[in-house]
């Protein structure tokens, strides 16, 4: 059967992930960091990765993912805060974390989430999807020790300026 020049043979799609992904979704999250954040130290074997996605990530979180082929991409968020966005480099630009982090805020508001401070694309991508910062840290209460930043969307002034 001839395949129509406007289909591919692994359709792009974005869709909520399922508990049997979690070992691809552990593997993508490792290869992003050490990819995009090479800066943060390796704290965790791929195998507590698979532990700590499995066991809490996946029941605790709605954890959605952009498949083309693979998956290149994933969000994970609960009630509040959005917890994982992580994107492979190959489709960096092409729109795929601004279709994730939609699910996200179609689902909650207000939202928090946590930014590395070298993280400036990130951040930069937050902050046009209309996040704005709440305070900053040394990075001393994370477990890579990196200074951060905490953002949030859908928040009252207030919020956003504690006094």
């Amino acid at each position: 059967m001839d395949q129509d020049a406007n289909t591919t043979p692994f359709p792009e799609t974005i869709r909520p992930a399922s508990l049997n992904e979690a070992g691809e979704v552990a593997r993508l999250h490792r290869y992003v960091v050490q990819t995009c954040l090479p800066y943060l130290p390796d704290l965790h074997t791929p195998e507590e990765d698979l532990w700590y996605f499995t066991n809490r990530l996946f029941p605790d979180h709605q954890v959605w993912v952009y498949v083309e082929g693979s998956i290149k991409g994933y969000c994970g968020f609960r009630k509040g805060w959005v917890s994982h966005l992580y994107i492979s480099p190959e489709v960096h630009g092409k729109g795929v974390g601004s279709l994730l982090l939609r699910k996200a805020t179609e689902a909650y508001s207000p939202l928090r989430l946590w930014v590395f401070q070298r993280n400036t694309r990130a951040i930069r991508f937050y902050e046009r999807h209309g996040f704005r910062l709440i305070k900053t840290s040394d990075g001393a209460r994370n477990e890579e020790k990196e200074p951060d930043a905490l953002y949030g969307w859908g928040l009252w002034p207030s919020d956003l300026y504690p006094r």
